[in-house]
């Protein structure tokens, strides 16, 4: 029997407070920060965000990117808290 959508989204609520399948994983231990820039200054703060969080320390990488209609990059880096 298929799932009603209300079964369906309290499954995801679920998920959700388990920290499991969420799109920012509140339990991984990550930082996350988003960003709306145009192109080059999105470049220069992800240039800047390595810079200052190196990939080697806190696991720092762009998770996700996409071109906006009106050519600006939104962006979501994450990174651990601190490094060891």
């Amino acid at each position: 029997m298929a799932d009603r959508p209300r079964d369906l989204a309290e499954r995801m609520a679920r998920r959700r407070r388990a920290g499991v399948g969420s799109a920012a994983r509140p339990g991984d231990g990550y930082l996350r920060e988003t960003f709306t820039l145009p192109r080059a200054a999105a470049r220069a703060k992800a240039q800047a965000f390595f810079a200052r969080y190196p990939k080697a320390g806190y696991m720092s990488e762009v998770e996700t990117w996409r071109e906006l209609p009106s050519g600006d990059i939104e962006f979501t880096m994450r990174r651990l808290p601190s490094a060891d």
